[in-house]
């Protein structure tokens, strides 16, 4: 897909507000640069998007990746090294390095990231904001470790976000290793549920976070949905496993 079509075409909301202040720039100068100078519509021919697009959560994704990698006050070769690795990973190379255009020019800039925070939970529903939030953590521990500016940054992203802990901790848990107390805590429940609240804890964490809740969003959002999804069901086999449930 090329980037005039991704964003020119899929970005909503996130053109506007402190989001859209951010990226704005970068991503007119690119898609100049595609499709040449054109004039600005009349207002009431511009689309208004209402519903959260692809490119929403892809910009989202991109600004608060920048303020992550601000945390501590300095951004280094290895670590766009390592997100550039990850925007391969999850979108592609063609994306990707239009990706690292937007971010290296976001960097440069002051984020107000309680404001970022607050226009993506006012315009994106709650399956797509765990979606980001499960990028963002992902992230963060690809590189085998979570510095701890880093995470007391992602949970102030969290709580910003509308997510809570229980949620935090489960999409946490997904890039921790595997072992009894981490299936718990995928399933969002203590060592001591009986089989019952297992199976319903199941459903309800299998229902929660099942890629059809970002289909609108494309395939690649969708295919990393399935990874959480995945994770769900890999730890209700390890606790049937356990327990001999069946």
């Amino acid at each position: 897909m090329s980037f005039s079509k991704w964003v020119g075409g899929g970005l909503g909301w996130a053109f506007g507000g402190p989001i859209g202040g951010l990226v704005g720039f970068a991503v007119g100068a690119m898609l100049d640069h595609i499709q040449g100078p054109q004039e600005d519509p009349p207002l009431q021919q511009r689309r208004v998007h209402a519903d959260t697009t692809s490119g929403d959560l892809t910009m989202s994704l991109v600004v608060l990746i920048a303020a992550t990698m601000k945390a501590d006050g300095r951004v280094t070769r290895g670590e766009l090294d390592h997100v550039r690795r990850f925007f391969v990973q999850q979108f592609g190379t063609q994306q990707a390095k239009q990706l690292l255009i937007v971010l290296r020019d976001v960097l440069k800039r002051e984020i107000p990231t309680h404001n970022i925070c607050v226009q993506i939970r006012q315009n994106m529903p709650h399956p797509a904001r765990l979606q980001l939030m499960h990028y963002l953590i992902g992230l963060a521990h690809a590189d085998g470790k979570v510095e701890r500016l880093e995470f007391e940054l992602l949970q102030r992203i969290a709580y910003d976000l509308g997510i809570n802990q229980k949620d935090l901790g489960s999409l946490s848990a997904m890039f921790r290793k595997a072992d009894r107390s981490t299936a718990y805590q995928i399933l969002e429940i203590p060592a001591t549920a009986t089989d019952d609240e297992v199976k319903k804890a199941y459903r309800r964490m299998a229902m929660k976070f099942h890629p059809d809740k970002v289909a609108q969003l494309g395939e690649e959002v969708q295919k990393a949905a399935g990874e959480k999804f995945k994770k769900v069901q890999e730890a209700y086999e390890t606790i049937q496993g356990q327990r001999g449930m069946k």
